[in-house]
C-alpha cells in the first residue's frame, strides 16, 4: 500500500509546521541567550571535557546542533577560539542534539499534548505581537515550541494506517545492504532539510504510527547524524585553515561515530529482544532515542581522552598552503617565550607583505577587482586574528628582558597592521578617490613608490632601511595635509568643486596620511626587534642581508617610547 494524495499533503504540512516551529524557537532562544551564548562557548573551553559539556548544554538549550557547530566554525575563523579548543564543543554538540528526540518522544508522542499546544500557539503569538524585547522573544519561542508538537501530531496522524512507507522487502534492516540504504536515505533527508532534528522527529512519528520498524528507524538516524556535517562544511568554505580543520574534525568525528553505531546496531537490537522485549513492542520510540543518545555519548567518551592525537591527525589531513607560516602556528605558544615570539615574528612578516601588496594593488587599479580584494582581505583578517589569539596567550613579566620588549614591539606592530587592514576594508570610497583623483596624483605616486620599495626591502630582510623609507613617506604625507586642505577649500570657494567632491578629496588625503603613519609605525616596531627574533628567510635570499653602511636604523628608548597615533 502506498500513500494517498491527501495523506502525503498532510504529512508534508506536518513536517512544514515542525520546521517552522523549530526555526522560530531556535531563533528566539538564540536571541534571548544573546551574548551569553557566545561567552559560554568562548569561556568554558579550557579542557576538552568542559568544551564537550558546554557544546552539549548549548545545543540542548538552542535546540540546534547546526547553530552550535556553525557558530564554533565562525569563532575559529575569527580567531576567537583555537582549533583544538573547538573540538570539545563539536563533540558535545552531537550529544546535545539528541535532546530534541527525547522531547518529541516523551511529550509529543507519549503524552500527546497537541490539544494543549494549540492554545499555546495563541498565547505565544499574542506575546510576540503585543510584547516588547524579551517578552516578544519569549512569545516567539513559546509559539515555536507549540507549533513543533502540532507538526509532530499532524505527521503521526498522516502516517498512521497508510501502509508501509519503507517496504522491508526493499529496505531490509536485517541485512548490511539494507542498513546502508537506510543510512544513505537518512543522510539525504538531512542534507535536504538542513535539520537532523526534523528527520529524527519524522522518524519517531513514523515509528510510533507503525509505518517503519525499530531496526529501520535506527539505521535512518545514523545517516541523519552524518548529514548534519554538511552545513559546517559549507560554513568553512573560503574560511581560515583553522575553521576548515574544525569542519573536517566534525565530519571525521561523526563518521567514526556512525561507523561504530552501524557495527553495534545488530548487537543493540539483539540485546533489546533478549533483555527488554516489552520496550520494543510498546515503546519503540524510547528505544530509538536511547540508541541515538547512546552511540553519540559513546563516541564522545571514546574520542575525548584522545583529543590531542585526534587534533594532530586533522592537522596532518588538512595541510596549510605552502609558504603560509601563519598556518604553522600551534594553538598554544610553546613554553619557551623566545621560541614563541620567534614563531609569531616569522608569521607576521608575510601578513605585512600581503597588506602592502593589497594597498599597492588598490591604489593602482582603483580597487576595480573588489571581489578578489575582499576575499584576500577576509583571509588576511583571519590570519591577523589568529596571531592576536596566539600573542594573547604569551604572558611575561616586565623584568624578563629582552623577551618582554620583543613582545611589546610585536603587539604594537600587530595593532598597526589591524588598523591598516581597517583602512583597506572600511574606507573603500576613500581608497577609490585616492587612486583616481588627479589632484592627489603626487601623493598617490609617492605612497605607491614607497610601497614598492618596502616590498623589495622587506623581502630581503632590510628592516632598518625599510623603516627609514616608511618614516620619510609618512612625514611627507603629513606635511601635505594642511596645504592640500587649503587648495581644496579654495577650489570649492571659487566654484570649481562642489562640497561633496571637495569633502571626498579631503577624506582621501586623510586616508593617505593615516596609511603612511601606520606603515611607519609598523615597520619601526617590527624593525626594533633584535636579530634573535628576525626570520632568516626571504623569497629571494634565504639568508638575511647585512645592512648597508648608509642605513640609519632608529633604535633606542626614545624611538620605542614614541606614542602611537589614535585610531
Amino acid at each position: 500500500m502506498t500513500f494517498s494524495g491527501s495523506a502525503l499533503i498532510n504529512a508534508a504540512g506536518g513536517l512544514g509546521l515542525f520546521l517552522l516551529g523549530m526555526g522560530l524557537m531556535t531563533e528566539a532562544l538564540r536571541s534571548l541567550a544573546g551574548n551569553r551564548l557566545r561567552q559560554a562557548l568562548l569561556r568554558f573551553t579550557r579542557s576538552p571535557w568542559s568544551g564537550a559539556a558546554t557544546g552539549a548544554i548549548t545545543t540542548a538549550l538552542v535546540q540546534s546542533s547546526t547553530a552550535t557547530t556553525v557558530a564554533t566554525v565562525g569563532f575559529v575563523s575569527a580567531g576567537l577560539l583555537s582549533f583544538q579548543a573547538s573540538l570539545g564543543i563539536i563533540f558535545g554538540a552531537n550529544v546535545g542534539s539528541t535532546g530534541l528526540g527525547w522531547l518529541v518522544a516523551v511529550l509529543g508522542i507519549k503524552f500527546e499534548l497537541v490539544r494543549l499546544m494549540l492554545p499555546l500557539v495563541l498565547v505565544g503569538a499574542g506575546l510576540r505581537l503585543l510584547g516588547r524585547g524579551r517578552q516578544a522573544l519569549m512569545g516567539q519561542a513559546l509559539a515555536g515550541f507549540a507549533l513543533l508538537f502540532v507538526g509532530i501530531a499532524a505527521l503521526q496522524q498522516a502516517l498512521a494506517s497508510q501502509g508501509l512507507l519503507l517496504d522491508p522487502a526493499r529496505f531490509d534492516a536485517a541485512t548490511v545492504v539494507g542498513r546502508l540504504q537506510l543510512l544513505l536515505l537518512g543522510l539525504l533527508s538531512t542534507v535536504i532539510t538542513h535539520s537532523s532534528g526534523a528527520g529524527v522527529a519524522t522518524t519517531l512519528a513514523a515509528l510510533a504510527a507503525g509505518v517503519i520498524g525499530l531496526p529501520q528507524a535506527c539505521a535512518l538516524v545514523i545517516g541523519m547524524d552524518v548529514g548534519t556535517t554538511v552545513t559546517a562544511l559549507l560554513a568553512s568554505l573560503g574560511a581560515s585553515l583553522s575553521a576548515r580543520r574544525t569542519a573536517a574534525a566534525h565530519v571525521i568525528f561523526n563518521l567514526i561515530t556512525a561507523i561504530g553505531a552501524f557495527l553495534l546496531l545488530p548487537a543493540y537490537l539483539a540485546v533489546l529482544q533478549l533483555g527488554w522485549p516489552a520496550l520494543v513492542a510498546r515503546d519503540p520510540e524510547f528505544a530509538l532515542t536511547a540508541f541515538h543518545t547512546g552511540f553519540n555519548l559513546l563516541g564522545v567518551l571514546l574520542v575525548l581522552p584522545f583529543t590531542a592525537p585526534f587534533a594532530a591527525l586533522i592537522r596532518r589531513l588538512v595541510r596549510p598552503a605552502e609558504g603560509r607560516l601563519i598556518d604553522d602556528l600551534p594553538d598554544t605558544p610553546p613554553a619557551d617565550p623566545a621560541k614563541a615570539i620567534g614563531q609569531a615574528r616569522q608569521a607576521l612578516e608575510p601578513c605585512l607583505l600581503e597588506l602592502l601588496s593589497l594597498l599597492r594593488d588598490g591604489l593602482m587599479n582603483g580597487n576595480g577587482r573588489r571581489s578578489q580584494s575582499a576575499q584576500r582581505l577576509g583571509v588576511l583578517q583571519a590570519d591577523l586574528d589568529h596571531l592576536e589569539l596566539f600573542l594573547d596567550q604569551i604572558h611575561l613579566d616586565p623584568a624578563q628582558r629582552p623577551d618582554s620588549e620583543a613582545l611589546r614591539h610585536l603587539l604594537h606592530g600587530l595593532d598597526h597592521l589591524q588598523r591598516l587592514h581597517e583602512r583597506c576594508e572600511e574606507e573603500q570610497d576613500r581608497l577609490r578617490t585616492a587612486a583616481t583623483s588627479a589632484s592627489l596624483g603626487p601623493e598617490r605616486q609617492q605612497l605607491l613608490a614607497t610601497l614598492e620599495t618596502l616590498l623589495n626591502l622587506l623581502d630581503q630582510g632590510r628592516w632598518p632601511l625599510a623603516s627609514a623609507e616608511a618614516s620619510a613617506c609618512a612625514r611627507a604625507l603629513h606635511r601635505r595635509v594642511a596645504p592640500f586642505r587649503q587648495e581644496v577649500l579654495a577650489a570649492v570657494a571659487r566654484g570649481e568643486l562642489d562640497v561633496d567632491a571637495g569633502t571626498s578629496r579631503l577624506e582621501a588625503m586623510r586616508w593617505l596620511q593615516r596609511v603612511g603613519r601606520h606603515l611607519e609605525r609598523t615597520c619601526r616596531h617590527l624593525g626594533e626587534l633584535t636579530p634573535a627574533w628576525r626570520p632568516a628567510r626571504s623569497r629571494t635570499d634565504r639568508y638575511p642581508r647585512p645592512p648597508d653602511p648608509g642605513e640609519s636604523p632608529r633604535h633606542g628608548p626614545a624611538a620605542a617610547a614614541e606614542p602611537d597615533p589614535p585610531r
